[in-house]
């Protein structure tokens, strides 16, 4: 194909410059593309589809009340990020994952970051996710958020901003590890011939920083996947993360808590005592006796085993009390507070409805903005101005001013490109990308991450639940 012809005039495209050349680092990966027919690369997306079938690699979508199991969306034209700007783009991750602890930390224990005005009062108490249970609690190595998917975008000028911090229990790494399996054989030559970094390690980097949270530490710890069952829109990534380290997946009726405060799973040869649980449950789910009575997802004394020491759970309860857009805000400030550095990392520039000047501006421009709420995910539950209708702006603008906490609003940024199979042509599609970030005795970053694309033209989101799809992330060192 002839990238002359290829329209990125609008976007910093990941691959191809504003001269119509290749970056540096794609150079490789263009120039094998380029000398591909139109067939031959749509023979190579359809034998990636055929591949995704037959290894069962799907997601569930929830429509009209009823669960879609559909085949994961992969485009196979990867994105590529250059060596020396990921090691930068790692760095920051660490520190804001860093920050992030040591304030959910100081939030259930003396609430410095109140006391000297960093974060007001009103924004931890109003918040639905700070458990007041959790107050007192001590995980090991002061860790409550042990993995974090932290969304990056890249606006027009090629600055990379932090979108978002998904501290609860984020998901896609799976998706990350078995598009790399699919896009090796599709362009095998390529790995060969290109210094890409694995990302088939996390599984393992995983497993080592939930076993530096044993309680009885030594070499085998007994770890566990909980998941709320074969329902659950990830559960593939459930089941695929427990195979992958090697650890058990249980449901709650699996745990059992036992008189003396521990966590055992029911097995054939009896009861197994469980060090760590790496839980894709929510915090409210996790346990009927502390939480949720209703809940048939959780085992009852859960909470209080973790909160008297004797398992690890991961991500820990009441960690979403940082995972709040709200809060998002302000994680530079946080960073300067805790660790007394400048952040490496930039956040979009974001509007507090909770501030009534704020919320003026907000109200004002709202056909310009993109507007979220504090606590949803997945793309729900937001408006983005320059594509929405009157009524929807107008049911925004009511929404806000009856709760302004729960909301706030960004600049709508023109996210940046990666070339895209769409049907016979190749067109730029808008792009995120999402690393994941572990944290426990040490931590660690994926190298690269999910990257999510936009497939409908013109739209920026990126949300598989939401239409998206998916792209192999290439961070390439010099050979």
């Amino acid at each position: 194909m002839d990238w002359s012809g290829y329209d990125n005039s609008q976007t910093y495209d990941e691959l191809i410059g504003d001269n119509r050349l290749p970056r540096p680092v794609a150079a490789p990966l263009a120039n094998y593309l380029s000398r591909l027919s139109q067939r031959q690369l749509q023979s190579r997306q359809k034998a990636s589809e055929r591949a995704i079938m037959a290894m069962g690699i799907t997601f569930t979508v929830y429509s009209d009340g009823q669960n879609i199991d559909r085949a994961w969306p992969l485009d196979i034209v990867p994105r590529v990020l250059d060596g020396a700007e990921w090691n930068v783009l790692e760095a920051g991750l660490k520190q804001r994952l860093q920050a992030l602890n040591l304030f959910i930390d100081d939030v259930y224990h003396e609430q410095r970051v109140v006391r000297d005005k960093v974060v007001p009062q009103h924004l931890i108490s109003s918040s639905r996710d700070f458990l007041s249970r959790c107050v007192g609690a001590n995980p090991a190595h002061g860790v409550w958020a042990h993995v974090c998917g932290t969304d990056l975008i890249r606006d027009a000028d090629g600055t990379v901003y932090v979108l978002e911090d998904n501290l609860r229990v984020p998901s896609g790494v799976s998706y990350m590890i078995e598009n790399r399996g699919v896009i090796k054989r599709v362009f095998p030559e390529l790995f060969a011939n290109m210094n890409i970094r694995p990302v088939d390690a996390y599984p393992s980097q995983l497993f080592d920083m939930l076993a530096s949270l044993s309680p009885r530490g030594g070499d085998d710890p007994e770890i566990v996947v909980l998941t709320p069952g074969i329902y659950n829109s990830a559960y593939f990534e459930h089941a695929f993360l427990a195979q992958r380290m090697g650890a058990e997946l249980v449901t709650g009726q699996d745990l059992v808590v036992e008189d003396d405060g521990c966590v055992y799973m029911r097995a054939v040869e009896g009861l197994i005592r469980v060090d760590a649980i790496y839980r894709r449950v929510n915090d409210t789910s996790m346990d009927p006796e502390a939480f949720d009575k209703e809940s048939l997802l959780g085992t009852p004394g859960l909470f209080k085993a973790w909160y008297q020491g004797n398992v690890a759970i991961a991500n820990a309860p009441g960690c979403g009390v940082a995972d709040d857009k709200v809060v998002y805000s302000y994680v530079p400030d946080l960073i300067r507070y805790y660790l007394a550095e400048e952040p490496l990392l930039a956040n979009v520039p974001t509007y507090r409805c909770s501030d009534e000047s704020s919320m003026q501006y907000v109200l004002d421009h709202l056909p310009e903005l993109v507007v979220k709420p504090a606590n949803e995910s997945g793309g729900y539950g937001m408006i983005v101005g320059p594509a929405a209708s009157r009524g929807e702006i107008d049911r925004f603008r009511t929404l806000i001013k009856e709760q302004p906490r729960n909301y706030i609003a960004q600049p709508t940024i023109a996210l940046s490109t990666v070339p895209t199979v769409c049907g016979d042509v190749i067109e730029p599609r808008h792009v995120d990308l999402r690393p994941f970030v572990l944290q426990g005795a040490r931590s660690s970053v994926t190298a690269g991450g999910l990257t999510r694309v936009a497939m409908r033209k013109g739209s920026l989101v990126v949300n598989s639940s939401q239409g998206g799809g998916s792209k192999d992330t290439w961070v390439v060192d010099p050979s």
